[in-house]
């Protein structure tokens, strides 16, 4: 088994607010990293709110703990990673 692909939104400010699997990008977003980016740029559930900025990143790992090891170097924390079926 290759490395697993994880997108990984952050906040402009460069902090990681969540990270999917690419089966969770296909199963929710529809493959589009947009639309991921999309959703976690809304604040709340008010669809009228002003968006809040931030970028996708595309990272590969051998295992959902080594994604959590390089985000935890990187002083971030992500709740529920491991509440993901990947």
């Amino acid at each position: 088994m290759g490395p697993l692909k994880y997108y990984v939104s952050f906040d402009a400010y460069g902090h990681a607010r969540q990270a999917i699997s690419n089966a969770q990008l296909a199963e929710a977003y529809q493959n589009d990293p947009a639309s991921f980016l999309q959703a976690m740029c809304r604040r709340g559930s008010d669809v009228d709110a002003h968006p809040v900025s931030g970028h996708v990143e595309i990272l590969s790992f051998n295992s959902p703990k080594e994604l959590q090891e390089h985000l935890d170097s990187l002083g971030d924390k992500l709740d529920d990673i491991y509440n993901k079926d990947y």
